[in-house]
């Protein structure tokens, strides 16, 4: 059974990234990869665009039109999917992936750990400040991936976010949690490779020079999507803008399960033949 792990930059600009994360784009110039530049949805908020990254659909359908909504799901998203398959789902991410998918009431006392459970997301660790450290994040992924051996594991980072906010997408902190995001991935890459883990690594949206995102500008809504598998085409395909509708589909791809209706059949990423 083919796994894939989901790695979620969040406010990861496509210029900031391609700038600072050197291992990823030497994977692409030797054809170990395939990167391309995705065209978010609006509103280039954070809640509305997990849900599109998990539904393919956009907020207009979904219904999560801004960061206040809070509620569960109500689409079939790529958890409740890889569920009705029998497939073993995890997530290290933000609380308000738990508030989608698993319970919209989170208590840290009691939800900041939700393992073995038989709700969508069955093996959980959950952050509520935005300044939880990557380091820290990346590991708990990494025990979720050794532990539960998931077929799909999210591993969701804020620090992009958090320093966006605090001095703006174009200062140099800004700069250097993306970098930061990027080097600790090169740690850990290598083995999920090695071991047979597919990897796919995008963001929500962007970051704006004010520390403000959720409109159209190219800096708040154009985000990039690495992709390392035997079953892509192996490049660079950045010299146009895809729909970050893509998304969901082609993880249902990759994992081998039925995309859900309303998801795109027709995608735009390059796939080899009879993947």
């Amino acid at each position: 059974m083919p796994k894939l792990i989901f790695v979620l930059l969040d406010a990861c600009r496509f210029d900031a990234i391609t700038q600072t994360a050197g291992y990823l784009e030497h994977l692409v110039d030797y054809h170990k990869g395939a990167k391309y530049r995705v065209r978010g949805e609006l509103p280039s908020m954070s809640r509305p665009m997990y849900e599109t990254l998990m539904t393919g659909l956009p907020p207009w359908q979904h219904g999560v039109v801004n960061n206040d909504v809070r509620r569960l799901s109500r689409c079939p998203n790529l958890f409740s999917l890889c569920r009705e398959r029998g497939l073993v789902t995890a997530a290290a991410a933000y609380v308000w992936y738990s508030e989608l998918y698993n319970n919209p009431a989170f208590d840290p006392l009691t939800d900041r750990y939700q393992l073995e459970r038989e709700s969508g997301i069955q093996h959980g660790i959950f952050y509520f400040e935005d300044q939880y450290p990557d380091s820290h994040l990346f590991l708990d992924g990494e025990f979720l991936r050794r532990r539960y051996h998931p077929d799909f594991l999210l591993i969701h980072s804020m620090n992009i976010d958090y320093w966006g906010h605090r001095k703006g997408g174009d200062h140099k902190q800004y700069i250097f949690a993306v970098q930061q995001a990027a080097e600790f991935l090169s740690r850990l890459l290598p083995l999920w490779l090695e071991e047979g883990c597919q990897v796919l690594i995008t963001a929500d949206h962007g970051m704006n020079s004010l520390g403000l995102h959720g409109g159209p500008p190219e800096n708040e809504r154009t985000v990039p999507l690495y992709l390392f598998t035997p079953k892509a085409v192996a490049g660079r395909f950045t010299d146009e803008e895809i729909s970050q509708l893509n998304v969901a589909p082609l993880v249902c791809r990759l994992l081998e399960i039925p995309p859900a209706e309303g998801m795109r059949r027709q995608l735009e990423v390059r796939l080899v033949e009879n993947s």
